[in-house]
């Protein structure tokens, strides 16, 4: 479990009541959505759900137009750089890191923090 300080202008977000809302249509496990004025994406995994970046670092590629792999990273759709959902580490091995934000799923809903 994450146990930094987060900082004093940390905010958490409500995205929705339950992951079946959120991901109602979502195709591939990965939905795009936007919070607070900034798109970003979303996916659902093995019962977890993970916020990321819009676009991949290398070319802007829509990570919703890629998908998520048999071990959970997401693949862009424009030259297949894999990226965890969990951290954001390039799989891959080309050096790009994709920004996440921590999920929260609590008796009210589900919230993204940023």
């Amino acid at each position: 479990m994450f146990t930094s300080k987060l900082p004093e202008n940390y905010q958490w977000h409500k995205l929705a009541e339950s992951y079946q809302e959120l991901f109602a249509g979502a195709v591939n496990g990965i939905r795009i959505i936007e919070v607070a004025g900034k798109k970003i994406t979303l996916a659902f995994f093995k019962d977890q759900i993970f916020a990321m970046a819009y676009k991949c670092p290398h070319a802007g590629g829509i990570l919703g137009d890629g998908f998520i792999d048999a071990t959970g990273n997401i693949v862009c759709p424009l030259h297949r750089y894999r990226f965890s959902i969990k951290n954001g580490r390039n799989i891959s091995g080309e050096g790009y890191y994709l920004k996440t934000w921590m999920v929260e799923t609590r008796n009210d809903g589900i919230y993204v923090g940023f």
